[in-house]
């Protein structure tokens, strides 16, 4: 078992303990199969972008603390590193840069996507707004039906606790994504 499978199956077991959901639970408010839960609790699998995002929506917690370990004073992730969360939906591949220590709640993402398929993301949880500032590229994202086309040095920013999407429309597009949430 890696590393990160190990931080992300202590998280989500501390996390449903927290809200005192079972198992079954937890499966069913996520919408995922109970079996996959199982074996992202003990360790194993290897969990979509869009799976851990609905673990962190059932759970009413922002996605870092599924990744929750010690920050150490200083941190530099350069631009081919980090740990990489996939999604099934599209080309779309996000590195978590830096999660908020507690009582704040700021989570900064690097975001790397091809055209394609159309990423289409879930509320998050009450109160959550996304920030994007396009680095290269071209895109389309903002809440489902008021898209909004970005070029790069745009800045954008809006309610993410209600539907939303991305669409690189070129390739390449690299994008910097911070989640705010109360």
């Amino acid at each position: 078992m890696s590393a990160p499978h190990q931080m992300i199956a202590a998280a989500i077991q501390r996390e449903r303990s927290r809200a005192g959901m079972s198992l079954s639970g937890l499966a069913a408010q996520a919408g995922i199969a109970k079996s996959t839960l199982s074996q992202l609790e003990a360790g194993n699998g290897n969990p979509s972008v869009e799976t851990l995002w609905a673990l962190a929506a059932a759970l009413d917690v922002p996605l870092s603390l599924l990744f929750e370990t010690e920050a150490p004073a200083t941190r530099l992730i350069r631009a081919s590193e980090g740990e990489v969360l996939e999604s099934e939906q599209s080309d779309f591949a996000a590195v978590l840069l830096s999660r908020s220590p507690p009582n704040v709640r700021r989570d900064v993402y690097r975001v790397v996507m091809q055209p394609g398929e159309t990423r289409r993301a879930a509320p998050h949880p009450r109160g959550t707004v996304e920030h994007m500032l396009v680095c290269s590229g071209q895109m389309r994202a903002g809440l489902e039906g008021r898209e909004e086309l970005l070029w790069p040095g745009d800045y954008y920013s809006f309610p993410g606790d209600h539907p939303h999407s991305y669409e690189a429309t070129r390739s390449g597009t690299l994008f910097l994504m911070v989640m705010e949430a109360p």
